[in-house]
């Protein structure tokens, strides 16, 4: 129970800094170079799993 307490608690901070972060010019401009590199990240996750996809599709 004290962990999810923690847990919770850890959450809400992180929150609260990231908003107050973004504020600023400096924190606007790394969270958007931030959600930039994320995109490119999960793009290349899902274009990794649809071509996997279609190598085993192929093999049946």
């Amino acid at each position: 129970m004290k962990s999810l307490f923690v847990l919770a608690v850890g959450t809400a901070l992180g929150f609260y800094v990231a908003h107050r972060v973004n504020q600023t010019p400096a924190g606007r401009e790394f969270f958007t170079g931030l959600d930039s590199r994320l995109s490119l990240f999960r793009d290349s996750v899902v274009g990794g799993y649809r071509a996997r996809e279609a190598e085993l599709r192929d093999r049946d």
